[in-house]
């Protein structure tokens, strides 16, 4: 697992404004089931494949908890292991990539999302910090990887909005 000193060498961020308080978004997005929803279904993105989750005990809602995710995607198979590493209610949570990766376009990782109170809403920011995958041919992976990005975060962001859309 990257330990948090680690500076992961990529970042994307995208900020949204919702239409509820924080405390219902970050219920709502503590399930990672309900955040990482546009991974569970076939995608162009996802080259046709899709992911599945499998939780421990603390079902990713406590620090520690692993959230473990398996599939497919251009028909090659996936997996990653990801690990809470913070979770203050109703501002914060973070997790990160622990144990190996296997992924195509991007190496090991830390997301999360912030909430800010804003008006009769809040404001949502939901990021990502990433490497390239190891080896000589990570580089190439560069393009691929922040248009996946900016797609993963786009939606979890937007699926946030949509959900609270009055």
């Amino acid at each position: 697992m990257p330990s948090p000193a680690r500076r992961l060498r990529h970042h994307l961020a995208r900020t949204v404004a919702v239409t509820a308080p924080p405390d219902a978004v970050f219920a709502h997005l503590d399930d990672q089931t309900r955040l990482a929803e546009h991974m569970q279904k076939p995608s162009a993105m996802m080259g046709g494949g899709q992911m599945t989750y499998a939780f421990d005990a603390g079902r990713g809602q406590a620090v520690g908890s692993h959230i473990r995710m398996g599939g497919s995607a251009f028909g090659v198979s996936l997996s990653v292991d990801e690990v809470v590493t913070e979770r203050v209610p109703p501002s914060r949570k973070a997790w990160q990539t622990a144990g190996p990766v296997r992924l195509l376009i991007i190496g090991g990782y830390a997301m999360g999302f912030d909430i800010v109170p804003s008006g009769q809403g809040c404001r949502l920011t939901v990021w990502i910090n990433y490497d390239l995958p190891p080896g000589p041919l990570g580089w190439l992976a560069l393009p691929l990887a922040a248009l996946y990005g900016r797609w993963c975060i786009a939606r979890m962001a937007g699926d946030a909005v949509s959900h609270f859309a009055t």
